[in-house]
């Protein structure tokens, strides 16, 4: 396995833990960081890999994606997808504990939310919540043309709100909001917020339409999986 590596950086909890879970998934794997760079065709580096599980630094969101694919053994009957959710968990924890403000101490609440104002710095915060993600990261996680990385900065910055219903949600889910439920309260909110200004009330039918659809998503999706429990649990029984 080479060289001992030297011990962790434990001077940010946080990022001492994620490293410790890259450390276990490399020790499981039985592979060296050089041979795990061969395994997704030398990009990252078997340096990079080495400095993302140091514990002193905090790695890209794809380099930990990478690192858990190469890491992946026939063992994960499920394939890395937990693996790589937990490591998206670990990697927001530590951007939070190592770039969030200190007055954004927890998830922004939109059931609070009532003006514009209020509605754009929820955005803003749920941004800084989830770990700083930049624009450009912002921009490939939505796809081609729905949030452009200009027009986010711009959202961050506080210098403007999204232009429809479909950009907010590509904002929101860039920022891993992802549940139907939750993205539900939020058009909620921005209809609140958009209902009594002048600017923007004029259009609150397209905002108004796509809450109502959230909500119908979000039914659809909790009847399926209660369907599925149910089909599961008969199966048992037979």
């Amino acid at each position: 396995m080479g060289r001992p590596e030297n011990p962790v950086d434990r001077t940010v909890p946080a990022r001492a833990q994620l490293a410790d879970f890259l450390r276990e998934r490399r020790s499981a794997a039985g592979l060296t960081y050089s041979q795990m760079a061969k395994v997704v065709g030398g990009q990252p580096s078997a340096a990079t890999f080495e400095r993302a599980a140091s514990g002193t630094i905090v790695p890209s969101l794809e380099t930990i994606r990478d690192f858990i694919i190469a890491t992946t053994t026939e063992k994960e009957s499920f394939g890395p997808g937990p693996a790589l959710a937990r490591g998206r968990e670990l990697w927001i924890q530590v951007r939070r504990a190592t770039r969030a403000p200190y007055y954004v101490c927890k998830a922004p609440d939109p059931t609070l939310v009532s003006d514009t104002a209020g509605f754009l710095r929820a955005l803003r915060h749920q941004h800084v919540w989830m770990g700083y993600p930049t624009p450009g990261v912002m921009e490939r996680m939505s796809g081609p043309g729905m949030l452009p990385r200009t027009t986010t900065r711009r959202i961050i910055d506080g210098d403007t709100l999204p232009v429809d219903p479909q950009q907010a949600v590509a904002f929101l889910k860039a920022c891993y909001v992802i549940d139907e439920t939750e993205l539900g309260l939020w058009l909620a909110a921005a209809v609140r917020s958009f209902r009594n200004d002048p600017a923007r009330s004029k259009n609150i039918g397209k905002w108004v339409n796509a809450h109502q659809e959230m909500i119908q998503q979000a039914k659809s999706k909790e009847l399926a999986t209660v369907t599925t429990l149910h089909d599961e649990e008969g199966k048992k029984a037979a």
